[in-house]
């Protein structure tokens, strides 16, 4: 229904747009620069009327207009130009620079600046490089287009956000996420819910000059979205439209994928340790481990999937598949026939999909207003079961010049969004649940359907006896193995009442809600260059959820299913006073000077209601009063969090070569004690263009800056309530209230301080052939949250306080090139790099827990130590020590302390233990003693960055985008857990093929332990399975073709079809292994070919 109202619409469009050149004689032309490149999207205009046009991507414009018209050719940075038409039909212009002009601007808190008036650092993504992106999700666009800006993505699922880090890790307990602005406002919704096609650019502020008027919410960094405005001319109407497929872009290990090769490796490891440990002759571990191998019993696997002949073995005494068994065993179960046959559960879980997206759009600007409407549709379907979204959204942005005194203007959006996310509901918790995990696991003998005697998927009737969410009525059911032995007697390691590809396709998890936000301002101009503006914003996002267990299989059908709802709603209101003040001055008005004075109030709400009940009467209602049973669960929250702040900023500039720039804000937090709630945040900078100066003599340079800036930021980012008690109210068990002490809060918490330091230059040669910039950053982080243990006699475990101190040092580096440049062929190359190196200065003595190799701290999460001098994730751990050539046993390095005749550990002077390095076959002797551990590198990566090319020659252009990190270490625990030998927790979980090269007595030399049943240890952590996390990521290309305008006799002004692939391809260390941040149990990322079509009327 939505394609047939969008393509309606532009049948419409185009049927009324054949009647434009009916005003006067048809003008064409193409405008270029000083330098013979084409002007894309000067604004051509007939003079005194509001008719007007644009050029394309060759420079090349149409319009109507009297034979005795003029016309007025404009662009940003570029001298204005009237030229009478004179009768000609053919009009060519060539723009030359403005210097008067602004060449470009940067958006900042609460305004904008010029480009070579800015002091601080900033990066800036243009619509055209974001729309390249086919996410949901705007911050996905950012991946690799940022110095300094670095992503993680820990989910592949549809509308998962990566995580974002700017100048590295400026927290270790409390928020580290940068501020998100849209349009001048604190955006604290979900970025899924803002239309990419809106966006016309994204602004990341890295620095104290450009964030510091953000206060206590600025300390890591801001990423400003700027919407859409109308470009001078007549109205423009912009439909674009793309349809392409998704699939599965996760590289998998390389792990047994064949049956044969899987049971030759189970078998090897049971007669192994038949031998080893049973003392069995190997004729007799032969013969056990054939007769263990597909038993239930212990080590088993519980299926056998070939027929083998009478009297033979699955596996010959060479340790091979029999040459004689065929794959597919037919046997009788409670008096049916059944077929047992294993699937490939990675292709089962994940099928290619179709993705569909239409984006309209109609602007219009005259002398005094500007006119933005747009409207947007999303339907995104997952590669799995359970994975869909839907998204529609609008907007409308519009301002008028009233008075000369009076412009206002308004900036409305909305967005109704469905989510169905049932295949992640239970991702990454390792549980029966989890598909991801069980795909990952799961060994490739095992099926996923129920097979009749002929081999055939068994199905049954639809249980539900009506329409099933997203299945009918008379669609029959495939019959899954749930692996527990209830169906045909057959049982596996993780054997449920339930099949977790099964789950995903009869549960349902869904999400449907809305999000509206509206901000509008009105500008008062009290004299010239003073100016009033207020600002004021509201935003309310709503979503409400649904959940359920389905009744008919797995471990919930003993409750006849779990139905769970559940609301949340935010509202937020945003209010701006703004005073404005510019003003040049001086006998050439050399000087200019401008200020800004302010106040603001943010208030955000949130809500929260949910509740469940059991025993689903139908699954075709899916309403609490649709199910019987109460859960006793129901809860409700609500939370609030203030902020309010008085700003002031001054920016001088001198000669235009010359510029200084202050700013201070005064902030309040609700987050703290009213004692405490105030601090004060502030930056200076300056900057020098000095290739303006007289004396200047580098004629390489067009344009040579240095800047630097200093100050501090905020960050109250720390939860809510920590400075003061909380208790928790309970049922006492007799329906009675219970008050238990849930937290010991701090009043005199604070906030966590960023001192920054930026120094840079940008610079451009060959007028401007080869451009970029250069900055060294020093990012300081004072007063870091902490909790500080007690003891627990006190009552309470911990409670929260302000100590401790970290450093971000770096330097980026930003290069743009144009290797050619002509009137038709334009190729350029970008890259940015960043080198970023942190370190924790000072922690609280409450957390100096132990001295390791001089660095006092504490471990950490894992296999990490946090310690004065090192930087955060540096890993520590037991080292390995190869294997033991003569069993074939890991060895770890161990420090064997020295004791003395009552058996406690001997010290020296300085009270370290006394004792030797040893090696030890025993993993209990260094995993309990950190002693023997040792500290290792760092899991943050040294360098890290992007870099692309594009080519536009004759109307076509492509482009490829690719990002990158260096220097950096991971720990890959799925390929520790591939390597492990089976044991009565493992049993048929998959294997790698590097087992091949395990120890045995005729390969003593190997470095991999003996692949033996039952050895629990021989996989610990230990850094033998830290690998570097280098990648190399091919993130787009893209490949399109614009129509010569010329072509369409006006009645189309641009007409551009292209394709484009998200998620192209990575390189890693170890084939399987994604530093990118998804593992295998998690959603797979998803790769994205599409391909579409762009008309301009």
């Amino acid at each position: 229904m939505v394609k047939k109202v969008v393509l309606s619409m532009v049948a419409t469009l185009l049927l009324g747009s054949f009647g434009a050149f009916a005003q006067g004689q048809r003008v064409t032309g193409t405008v270029t620069d000083d330098t013979g490149m084409p002007v894309i999207g000067a604004a051509v205009v007939v003079d005194g009327t509001t008719r007007g046009t644009t050029t394309d991507v060759a420079g090349y414009y149409e319009i109507a207009a009297a034979a005795d018209a003029n016309l007025v050719f404009s662009y940003l940075g570029l001298q204005t130009q009237t030229v009478a038409v004179a009768g000609r039909t053919v009009v060519d212009v060539v723009l030359v620079a403005d210097s008067e002009q602004i060449e470009e601007v940067v958006v900042q808190a609460f305004g904008v600046a010029k480009k070579e008036a800015f002091t601080g650092s900033a990066a800036t993504i243009k619509s055209d490089e974001l729309v390249k992106t086919q996410s949901s999700s705007v911050a996905n666009a950012l991946t690799g287009k940022v110095a300094g800006l670095q992503t993680s993505q820990g989910s592949g699922s549809l509308g998962s956000e990566p995580t974002i880090r700017i100048r590295g890790i400026g927290s270790i307990n409390a928020g580290n996420d940068p501020l998100w602005v849209v349009d001048g406002v604190p955006y604290e919704g979900d970025k899924n819910n803002i239309n990419m096609a809106d966006i016309e650019t994204m602004t990341v502020l890295k620095d104290a000059a450009s964030n510091a008027l953000y206060g206590a919410r600025g300390a890591n960094g801001v990423i400003m979205i700027t919407t859409k405005r109308a470009k001078a001319g007549d109205a423009r109407v912009n439909f674009d439209a793309k349809w392409g497929v998704n699939a599965a872009a996760r590289q998998l290990y390389e792990y047994t994928r064949d049956p044969g090769q899987y049971y030759e490796l189970h078998y090897a490891a049971l007669k192994n340790y038949y031998m080893a440990e049973k003392g069995m002759e190997a004729s007799d571990a032969h013969v056990t481990a054939n007769r263990a191998m597909t038993s239930s019993g212990e080590g088993g696997l519980g299926y056998n999937v070939y027929t083998v002949p009478a009297g033979q073995t699955l596996i010959g005494s060479n340790g091979k598949l029999n040459p004689n068994a065929t794959l597919g065993r037919k046997f009788t179960y409670n008096g049916q026939e059944y077929t047992v046959t294993p699937d490939d559960w990675y292709d089962e879980l994940y099928d290619p999909s179709f993705r569909q997206e239409y984006n309209l759009s109609i602007a219009a600007a005259s002398e005094k207003s500007n006119f933005f409407a747009s409207f947007g549709y999303l339907d995104n379907t997952g590669i799995t079961d359970g994975s869909r979204m839907h998204r529609y959204t609008a907007r409308l942005r519009a301002d008028y010049q009233a008075k000369k005194w009076l412009k206002v203007g308004a900036n409305m959006s909305y967005t109704n969004f469905y989510w169905d996310g049932a295949s992640s509901s239970n991702e990454g918790d390792g549980s029966v649940g989890d598909v991801f995990a069980a795909v990952g696991d799961m060994a490739p003998i095992y099926p996923v359907y129920i097979r009749d005697g002929e081999g055939n998927i068994m199905y049954e009737d639809n249980k539900a006896g009506h329409d099933y969410p997203g299945k009918k009525y008379d669609e029959k059911w495939p019959i899954y193995d749930s692996g527990d032995g209830s169906i045909w007697g057959l049982t596996r390691f993780s054997g449920a009442q339930s099949n977790p590809m099964q789950n995903i396709w009869l549960d349902q998890s869904y999400s449907e809600g809305n999000a509206f936000a509206v901000n509008g301002f009105a500008d008062f101009t009290i004299i010239p260059g003073l100016v009033f503006t207020i600002n004021g914003s509201v935003t309310i996002d709503e979503t409400r959820s649904t959940s359920l267990s389905n009744p008919y299989y797995g471990q919930f059908v003993a409750n006849k299913g779990i139905l769970t709802k559940a609301h949340g709603r935010s509202y937020n209101h945003n209010l701006q006073q703004l005073l404005n003040y510019n003003k040049s001055f001086g006998a050439n008005e050399e000087h200019n000077l401008q200020l800004l004075l302010g106040h603001e109030s943010y208030n955000l709400r949130s809500y929260s209601l949910s509740g469940y009940r059991m025993n689903v009467y139908s699954t075709d209602n899916l309403e609490l009063n649709g199910a019987i049973v109460d859960g006793k669960s129901s809860g409700s929250s609500f939370g609030e969090y203030v902020n309010e702040g008085y700003f002031f900023r001054g920016m001088y500039e001198y000669d235009g070569r010359i510029f200084a720039s202050a700013s201070y804000r005064r902030d309040a937090s609700s987050r703290f004690h009213p004692d405490h709630r105030w601090g004060d945040f502030w930056s200076v900078g300056a900057a020098w263009i000095m290739s303006r100066e007289s004396w200047f003599n580098a004629p390489v340079f067009n344009m040579l800056k240095l800047k630097a800036s200093y100050g501090s930021q905020g960050n109250d980012a720390i939860g809510m309530y920590r400075y003061t008690d909380l208790y928790s109210v309970s049922n006492d068990g007799n329906d009675g209230i219970s008050i238990s002490f849930a937290q010991k809060g701090n009043p005199n918490i604070t906030w966590e301080t960023n001192s920054n330091l930026n120094v840079g230059a940008e610079f451009g040669l060959w007028n401007d052939r080869l451009s970029g910039s250069v900055d060294f950053f020093y990012r300081l982080t004072s007063d870091m949250l902490f909790s500080v243990p007690v003891a627990p006699s006190m009552g309470y475990s911990s409670y929260y306080d302000n100590i401790g101190d970290m450093s971000n040092i770096g330097v980026e580096v930003v290069l743009n090139g144009d290797i050619v440049r002509t009137q038709n062929v334009v190729w350029s190359v970008n890259a940015n790099l960043t080198w970023v190196k942190n370190k924790v200065l000072s922690l609280p003595d409450s957390r100096k827990d132990i001295c390791v190799d001089g660095h006092w701290g504490f471990i950490g999460n894992g296999s990490t130590f946090i310690g004065e001098g090192l930087s955060l994730n540096t890993y520590y751990m037991p080292t390995y020590a190869g294997v033991d050539p003569n069993t074939g046993k890991a060895l770890w390095n161990w420090f064997e302390k020295e004791k003395d005749a009552n058996g406690e550990v001997i010290k020296d002077d300085n009270g370290n233990p006394v004792g030797e390095w040893k090696t030890t076959d025993t993993y209990q002797n260094v995993s309990s003693d950190n002693d023997s551990w040792k500290l290792l590198q760092c899991s943050m990566p040294t360098v890290f960055g992007g870099f692309g090319t594009s080519l536009y020659a004759y109307g076509f252009d492509i482009s490829i985008a690719l990002d990158y990190q260096l220097g950096g270490t991971m720990y890959d625990g799925s390929y520790a857990g591939y390597l492990s030998a089976p044991n009565a927790s493992t049993l048929g979980k998959n294997i790698h093929l590097d087992v091949y090269d395990a120890w045995t007595p005729d390969n003593r030399d190997s470095q991999q332990p003996r692949f033996q049943y039952d050895d629990l240890y021989m996989n610990s952590t230990s850094d033998r399975f830290l690998i570097s996390s280098n990648y190399l990521n091919i993130s787009n290309i893209s490949i399109g073709y614009t129509f010569p305008a010329k072509w369409w006799n006006g009645h189309i002004q641009n007409l551009r079809v292209y394709a484009a692939c998200d998620n192209v391809w990575y390189w890693s260390k170890r084939k399987g292994m994604d530093p990118r941040g998804t593992g295998t149990g998690q959603y797979s990322p998803i790769r994205t070919i599409s391909g579409g079509v762009t008309l301009t009327f």
